[in-house]
């Protein structure tokens, strides 16, 4: 995997992981109409892993195509070796490609998942067992889980309900997510920096009412860029 900055063209603005049996019809689900709502373009797996087989390159490469990962922390995350796979390329990522990596402590705290407590610590010791020769993978993890709960998150029981904690989380991501054009249209050949300059000036992380006019003559491209700033909502 190749060193690329921040400013990197993504596919998706966002990737999910999750541990599907517990979040995807509640918490889950409302955060990702929350997301797509306001534009914000998210990668959600509803296919979970089936016994025996291995993460899909698919599913790696999606992660790679993330400007951010929202990782969603619950008590039986860790006991699902996808999402254990998924934490670790994450965690990759954050480091290999400077993605923006989120954790959402949805039903454990911060030092749950730092120190690996309980119920976590149960799920890695039977991680133990199964993969006694090969402990490398289950230290992957391990090292995956202590290096996400050093970062900033959103700790459910910081906030009154789950509404309250979503509206935080899409309305702090929603301006990082307007400073990249994804995937930004081949049509418009050399005007990408056109593009960039106008989002700079709407300025959307201030709280200033501005309005734009995008002025010249015709045939320029002044409506594809238009299109292009309207599909990202902004």
């Amino acid at each position: 995997m190749s060193h690329a900055s921040s400013s990197k063209v993504c596919k998706y603005d966002i990737f999910l992981s999750f541990r599907g049996e517990d979040m995807c019809r509640t918490f889950v689900s409302h955060l990702y109409k929350a997301l797509e709502q306001r534009g914000i373009h998210t990668f959600k797996d509803d296919e979970r892993l089936e016994a025996g087989k291995s993460i899909s390159a698919e599913l790696l490469k999606a992660i790679e195509d993330a400007r951010f990962s929202v990782v969603i922390f619950s008590k039986s995350y860790a006991s699902s070796r996808w999402c254990l796979e998924e934490l670790a390329h994450i965690i990759k990522c954050k480091k290999e490609l400077e993605q923006i990596v989120i954790p959402v402590f949805y039903d454990v705290s911060p030092s749950d998942v730092r120190h690996q407590n309980p119920p976590i610590a149960g799920s890695f010791s039977q991680h133990e067992v199964k993969y006694k020769d090969g402990m490398e993978k289950v230290q992957r993890w391990r090292d995956a889980f202590v290096e996400a709960g050093k970062i900033s998150g959103y700790h459910l029981l910081n906030f009154k309900d789950e509404t309250e904690c979503i509206k935080k989380l899409v309305d702090d991501v929603f301006p990082k997510s307007l400073q990249i054009i994804s995937p930004f249209p081949e049509s418009l050949v050399g005007m990408k920096s056109q593009v960039e300059k106008v989002t700079s000036l709407l300025d959307m992380e201030s709280n200033d009412v501005r309005s734009i006019g995008i002025w010249g003559m015709g045939g320029i491209g002044k409506t594809e860029i238009a299109n292009v700033l309207h599909q990202k909502k902004i």
